[in-house]
């Protein structure tokens, strides 16, 4: 069969159908676009013992995927990440069946750098050799690298409070970078500014071109494949801008269409900060979209996201598995990153802390049952936030 099914992309709001062999970005309708594979295709030409044999990156679901020539796949070897129980915290938090999907593990230090990989790839596949895109950090990072890796120019811009060691990554790679005395909205203002003015250049922000998503969508195919085709009752994320958590939605849907994942869905938790959590507000009061959360602010850089494009997919996605958004307060998120390095050895980022105060709050709840299995992702490593950690 081919090397990848990608039929259409189509846009969940109003149903528009578009051509995937062009440079594109959102729909007519201002909505992000989503990848439509052949799955008749796919479930005729592939299994999953063929899976199995190959590669453990994330190109092992290369039918899945968007990018149709092998020799267009821009590579650094990401996915495949670790699953890991964390038999010592669940026992703590009462959830005896915790695992943590650990992207710190991967290029360039977060989950990122699948987002970049499939995005890179694919965007060379079709003709763009400049992109440009404002970031927290890490997603600036990564698209420098894997548009370094394939030689293609980059044009960042950060918030001057973004982790430092992103802004290095940045320059490291001969990205060119622009720090915003700001937030990631005023980082994309200026870069619209930029587009406007200067020529070539494809709008990479977050959901504005269609395969970042399918990048990140491979952490729900990996968890899947990791448990043996089994689902776990609850998988948690931590929520920005939210391609995440609806790649890993979309995932988990493309599995149950193909018939290698049967049984209820996992509930789908949307974890923001107090100090940043527009989804959170918008779930609570049964809104379709979020509002734009005023003074953002929280030790979890990367999830400080006033107004997310994708929220309304993020939304129905808790919505469709009966899940959840939650909020928590930074003091949570710090002990959580703590107690997660004392007891199992692991330095993980605060936006993944985040998830683990969460499943404390959800367990003492009763949301969390104590026989559920728990996935929490942990999408980076802790090192790209030394300053959380007091000497």
């Amino acid at each position: 069969m081919r090397f990848s099914a990608l039929r259409q992309l189509e846009c969940p709001k109003c149903g528009l159908v578009y051509d995937p062999d062009q440079v594109i970005g959102l729909c007519d309708c201002g909505s992000p676009l989503l990848a439509r594979y052949d799955l008749d295709e796919v479930r005729a030409g592939l299994t999953k013992e063929k899976v199995a044999s190959r590669g453990p990156d994330l190109w092992r679901y290369h039918e899945l995927l968007p990018v149709r020539d092998v020799a267009n796949v821009v590579s650094l070897g990401e996915g495949m990440t670790p699953l890991l129980g964390l038999p010592r915290y669940g026992r703590e938090l009462g959830v005896p069946d915790l695992l943590m999907k650990d992207e710190g593990l991967i290029p360039t230090g977060t989950f990122k750098a699948r987002g970049a990989a499939v995005g890179v790839s694919r965007g060379f596949e079709v003709g763009v050799r400049k992109i440009a895109m404002p970031t927290n950090g890490n997603a600036g990072s990564a698209w420098a690298t894997y548009a370094a890796r394939a030689g293609m120019e980059a044009l960042i811009a950060m918030p001057i409070a973004a982790p430092e060691i992103c802004r290095r990554e940045v320059k490291v790679v001969g990205a060119e970078l622009k720090l915003i005395d700001g937030l990631i909205g005023d980082a994309g203002a200026w870069i619209r500014e930029q587009l406007a003015i200067r020529e070539g250049y494809q709008d990479v922000s977050t959901l504005k071109e269609p395969y970042r998503i399918e990048g990140k969508k491979t952490m729900g195919l990996e968890i899947a494949e990791q448990l043996g085709w089994k689902l776990p009752d609850v998988i948690l994320y931590p929520t920005g801008g939210g391609v995440g958590l609806i790649g890993i939605w979309k995932a988990l849907a493309e599995l149950a269409e193909l018939g290698w994942v049967e049984g209820p869905m996992p509930r789908l938790v949307a974890v923001q900060a107090t100090g940043c959590a527009p989804i959170v507000q918008a779930w609570e009061k049964g809104l379709p979209e979020s509002e734009p959360w005023v003074d953002a602010k929280t030790v979890a850089f990367g999830i400080t996201v006033p107004k997310a494009l994708g929220d309304f997919l993020v939304l129905r996605a808790i919505a469709e598995t009966d899940g959840c958004a939650i909020a928590v307060d930074d003091e949570e998120i710090l002990a959580a990153q703590r107690r997660c390095a004392e007891l199992e050895g692991s330095f993980i980022c605060p936006e993944g802390a985040a998830n683990f105060a969460a499943v404390k709050q959800l367990r003492e709840s009763g949301w969390i049952k104590a026989d559920d299995q728990v996935v929490a992702l942990n999408t980076g490593t802790g090192l790209k936030y030394p300053e959380t950690v007091p000497l």
